[in-house]
């Protein structure tokens, strides 16, 4: 039987690491590595009111900084991506939320902490015009109007 490379083994420890803590806190985990296309979500997990699409990033030191500071700009857009093709595939109604899970385990393979970002950013909103009828501004966003 082939071994797995060591940064996947570690990987995956993560995900299953984050899977059980987003459980203990009362979500039903959807998907594990959602792919739709290019697109892909480690963890989709849900309550009765919140979607959760959740980033994981596992290391083995802080070199190079916190595991969670891993997800710049480009990650955060592929995550938005991500989550509207979902939430249009599924017809999605619940309230969506970006998290990020990050994870420090050491040399040997024990976990020296887990920090749980809920909420870790919010997208922005694209604003399509101002209506001249009712002085209100509309937005776009995940396919919808919205209104303010």
């Amino acid at each position: 039987m082939e071994t797995l490379p060591k940064h996947i083994e570690i990987g995956q420890k993560g995900e299953q690491l984050s899977v059980e803590l987003l459980e203990k806190k009362g979500y039903k985990i959807l998907h594990r590595n959602w792919k739709m296309g290019h697109l892909e979500m480690d963890i989709i997990a849900a309550n009765k009111t919140q979607i959760a699409f959740v980033e994981v990033k596992t290391r083995t030191s802080t070199f190079r900084g916190q595991p969670e500071e891993a997800v710049d700009s480009l990650k955060r857009k592929r995550m938005i991506a991500a989550a509207n093709a979902y939430i249009k595939y599924y017809q999605e109604e619940r309230k969506p939320r970006f998290d990020i899970i990050g994870i420090l385990i050491n040399k040997h393979g024990e976990i020296e902490q887990i920090t749980h970002l809920e909420n870790a950013f919010v997208p922005m909103l694209k604003t399509i015009h101002e209506s001249s009828y009712t002085g209100s501004w509309r937005w776009h966003h995940r396919g919808k109007v919205i209104k303010h």
